[in-house]
């Protein structure tokens, strides 16, 4: 049986000053999508990715550009040894790079796609400003129960559901606030998220349509892989769909756990995260039952990549 790869492409909260810099030093073509990154976006994102600061980092509209070309310098890298994933999925942001992964779109235009988003993203958040929490051991009906509970007539929402308690909820400060204390008070954690804004609720919904409309422009494919998206937690192949689907998805939550219960199914075995860090890696070892047979990957750098590509085709 054919070993069935899936790569996974990581979104905000991955970045760090340095990031990218290996890549860029050893494979051309990771030169190419930074320099075409810069070129798109009109501003020297690989100086952010590579020296900082990272207060400029983090900030969305810069941030989703520069995870976004790291995400695609990796996968350039992997796509050059010859490589092909079984499916490709990304968190958040990171759909872009997998859309990219999957043939979808050409990196050119997923980084258009990430300016504009980020652009209209920090826009919203400073008309609709809010707040981000992580909800540590509760499941996801409690969670849900305690946000219906908790938003009154005010927004709030669950953003992540990342894995089987490991949960973010979003939304206006009060609400996310009156959450923070409903958590505590079942006995779980609640962490307050260092977030420019509240992403995936309602409270982004001046953008929606106005990046659907910007997506008229940037042509979509049908897949050549497999690929499951946040919004639906599951996969589509019809590229007026997926337009919908990705601009849905930023006021609608990320269904990661469901997404990976989904690849583990279908078989997959082989987990690389492609691209900064290793948060993505951490939640598929959280899911995976515990005596499953996988293998986690990660790879950021040429070492990462060696070390994939120096894996036994069995286990």
């Amino acid at each position: 049986m054919p070993e069935k790869i899936a790569y996974l492409f990581p979104g905000q909260g991955s970045q760090f000053v340095g990031m990218g810099r290996d890549l860029l030093e050893s494979f051309p073509t990771a030169k190419e999508i930074f320099q075409q990154t810069d070129e798109i976006c009109e501003r020297p994102i690989s100086r952010f990715c590579f020296e900082g600061p990272m207060e400029e980092l983090t900030l969305t509209e810069t941030l989703q550009p520069a995870i976004t070309a790291v995400n695609l310098a990796a996968l350039a890298a992997l796509q050059a040894s010859g490589v092909k994933p079984f499916v490709s999925v990304g968190h958040s942001l990171g759909e872009y790079a997998a859309l990219v992964s999957a043939g979808v779109l050409q990196a050119g235009d997923a980084l258009r796609l990430v300016r504009k988003r980020g652009e209209l993203m920090h826009r919203e958040s400073l008309s609709h400003p809010g707040t981000m929490a992580a909800v540590l051991g509760l499941p996801i009906e409690t969670v849900e129960r305690i946000v219906d509970e908790a938003k009154g007539d005010d927004i709030l929402a669950v953003a992540n559901h990342n894995t089987a308690e490991q949960i973010v909820i979003t939304g206006q400060k009060e609400p996310v606030s009156r959450a923070v204390q409903a958590v505590k008070k079942e006995g779980a954690k609640a962490i307050p998220l260092k977030v420019s804004g509240a992403w995936h609720c309602r409270l982004m919904e001046g953008a929606v349509a106005e990046f659907r409309e910007f997506m008229e422009q940037i042509p979509f494919s049908p897949p050549a892989t497999r690929m499951f998206f946040n919004a639906t937690g599951d996969a589509e192949a019809d590229p007026e769909a997926m337009k919908d689907i990705m601009a849905k998805q930023l006021v609608s939550p990320v269904k990661w756990y469901d997404i990976v219960q989904q690849m583990v199914s279908e078989g997959v075995q082989t987990f690389v995260e492609v691209g900064p860090k290793k948060v993505l890696t951490g939640l598929v070892r959280k899911i995976v039952p515990k005596d499953g047979e996988i293998r986690l990957f990660q790879v950021d750098d040429s070492a990462g990549l060696e070390k994939f590509l120096a894996r036994e085709s069995k286990f």
